[in-house]
């Protein structure tokens, strides 16, 4: 049996708290910071019924980290390291061989660099196959709305991070034009000038999200943002946003207020196996019959924690993404060890809800295309 375990955090301070205790309900968002800072690391899901097509199982545990999205960027690196390695201890002490990094745990201080001096688990951001399913998605997204990616502009957001820069290497021999969209001009430029080299396709950079997704038919976000930063009237008609981002980079009202784009979630994957997810009491022991859910549909998970499931399977107890960067040949061997093990891109969802085919008909209707 190969082990893992993969950090989470909470995203909804009020909602995830809520979840611990009932009174969180009832105390003010700043309080609650302060209270969750406070608490020590906890596993909160047992993972089991992973089996890859191989014949290898594996079982799991998410370990929250209690900080807030807010502290894990603003706070004291050394701070955020401490807490990260008391969620590596845990997870050690219940067996695991490597440990992922969830949401924004992937981003803070160094990216997993000074934590994987700390521990012996070997320890991944995951971000290689977020990579690759977001390429994967924003493609299978362009086709479902009859977009011809060899014509279509397509906007990275985020293009100077290491999940936008790689996206836009692999994406950069099928797209029409692309559009680079960060926040710092000096760092995107050398991202420019390799998709250029890698696609021979027009490419143009902006710190604006305003101005780069204005003409964007496909769109791939992929920003370490702590709040929504795309909004309605930043898209095109008929627009596909690939949303990577956790948390999410497009704006709830999106879903209200726009019937004519389709944002679906970047990462959604399903599992081999039969993937059950148990909720556990803070020593990590099984509470029977009480599942645990993130939001995702049985049976799927995230392509962050699907990479750190693959690495298990596959005995691999290294550390394998790591830092700031993501390379292509990275990306291209976790699409290999997914279609080895069986992991494969799910039922697109978006704002936790599935996009059913009828959806995307009243969507390409609305955005004026025609149904195939």
């Amino acid at each position: 049996m190969e082990r893992f375990a993969f950090i989470i955090h909470p995203i909804d301070i009020r909602k995830d708290m809520s979840r611990m205790s009932p009174l969180a309900k009832h105390l003010p968002e700043p309080l609650l910071a302060t209270l969750l800072r406070q608490l020590p690391p906890r596993p909160v899901a047992h993972l089991t019924g992973i089996r890859s097509a191989t014949g290898a199982v594996a079982e799991g545990w998410f370990i929250v980290c209690t900080l807030t999205p807010h502290q894990l960027l603003t706070l004291p690196a050394e701070r955020v390291y401490d807490k990260l390695q008391a969620c590596c201890e845990l997870a050690e002490g219940l067996g695991a061989k490597i440990i992922g990094l969830g949401a924004l745990t992937s981003v803070a201080g160094d990216g997993g660099i000074t934590l994987a001096t700390r521990t012996k688990l070997a320890v991944t951001t995951g971000n290689s196959y977020t990579v690759a399913t977001a390429v994967e998605g924003a493609m299978r997204g362009a086709e479902l709305m009859g977009t011809p990616f060899s014509s279509a502009n397509v906007a990275i957001v985020g293009a100077s991070g290491s999940i936008g820069h790689t996206s836009a290497l692999l994406l950069a021999p099928y797209a029409g034009q692309m559009t680079l969209v960060g926040r710092d001009l000096a760092r995107l430029e050398p991202v420019a000038q390799e998709v250029r080299e890698r696609g021979g396709k027009p490419v143009t950079i902006t710190a604006s999200v305003e101005e780069g997704l204005r003409d964007a038919d496909v769109i791939v976000t992929v920003t370490s943002a702590a709040d929504a930063i795309i909004e309605p009237r930043h898209l095109k008609r008929g627009a596909v946003v690939c949303d990577v981002a956790r948390p999410r980079d497009v704006s709830t009202r999106v879903a209200k207020e726009r019937n004519d784009v389709l944002v679906i979630e970047g990462g959604c994957v399903a599992v081999p196996g039969e993937l059950t997810a148990t909720k556990t009491t803070k020593k990590g022991v099984d509470r029977p019959g009480v599942p645990f859910s993130f939001g995702f549909p049985p049976g799927t998970a995230y392509a962050c924690m699907s990479e750190t499931m693959m690495l298990a399977l596959e005995g691999r107890y290294e550390s394998f993404t790591l830092g700031k960067t993501v390379s292509v040949a990275q990306a291209e061997e976790m699409w290999r060890l997914a279609k080895k093990h069986g992991f494969q891109l799910a039922g697109f969802r978006s704002f936790e809800e599935a996009v059913t085919s009828e959806r995307i008909a009243a969507i390409r209707l609305a955005a004026g295309r025609k149904l195939d």
